[in-house]
C-alpha cells in the first residue's frame, strides 16, 4: 500500500526491493534504504530555485575545467549499494567514475551528493541518508537548508563537518579551489 505524499514515511513491515520502486505508478516517487520504502513529497518552489542555481554553477565549473566528472539532478536513480535494496534520488550528485553511470542512473556511490532539505525530508536527509551516504562511500555530502539558510558540509574522507551560512563561500572538497556561494 502506498501512503500519502504529505511527508516521507518508511513503509514498515515489508522488505522492499528496487523492483517495487520501479513498479510504482508514473509520477509517484519513493526512495529505498535497506529495504525500507520512503515516499517522496513534491518539492517547493524555493527547493527548485536552489537546485537550478547549484546545478548551473557545478556544471559550468566542470565544463570550464574540462572535467571528467558528471553532475546529475533528480529524479535520476542512484543504486547506492547496487544491491537491490537501496535506491535514492539525490537532488544533485556528481560522479567522477563514469563506469558507474548507465542509462538508468548511477550504480554505486557518487563522489558528491547535495540534498536540499524541506520540513518533510529533514529526518531522512539529516539522519538516514547521512548514515547511508557515509557508509556507502560518498566522499562529500551537503545538506542545504533554505529555511535556516545554512549548508551543512560533510567531508567523509577527511572526517570533517562544518556549517556555513548562505552567502558565505562554501569550499567544495572534491575540487581544490572551487567555492560556491548559495543565495535565494
Amino acid at each position: 500500500m502506498i501512503r500519502g505524499k504529505e511527508e516521507m514515511k518508511g513503509m514498515v513491515g515489508k522488505e522492499y526491493t528496487v523492483k517495487d520502486i520501479e513498479a510504482l505508478p508514473a509520477g509517484q516517487r519513493a526512495e529505498l534504504i535497506d529495504g525500507q520504502m520512503y515516499m517522496m513529497a513534491s518539492p517547493e518552489r524555493i527547493h527548485q530555485q536552489i537546485l537550478g542555481k547549484l546545478y548551473r554553477i557545478i556544471a559550468d565549473y566542470i565544463d570550464e575545467k574540462d572535467g571528467v566528472c558528471e553532475v546529475n539532478l533528480a529524479p535520476l536513480a542512484v543504486y547506492i549499494n547496487d544491491d537491490g535494496r537501496n535506491y535514492v534520488e539525490p537532488d544533485i550528485f556528481v560522479v567522477c567514475d563514469r563506469d558507474k553511470l548507465d542509462a538508468k542512473g548511477c550504480h554505486g556511490a557518487p563522489d558528491w551528493v547535495i540534498e536540499i532539505v524541506s520540513p518533510n525530508s529533514e529526518k531522512m536527509d539529516r539522519k538516514i541518508k547521512l548514515f547511508k551516504y557515509r557508509t556507502a562511500g560518498v566522499r562529500e555530502y551537503w545538506i542545504v537548508d533554505p529555511e535556516k539558510e545554512i549548508v551543512e558540509v560533510y567531508h567523509f574522507e577527511r572526517d570533517l563537518e562544518k556549517e556555513y551560512s548562505f552567502r558565505e563561500h562554501v569550499p567544495v572538497g572534491i575540487y581544490e579551489g572551487f567555492e560556491i556561494v548559495i543565495y535565494v
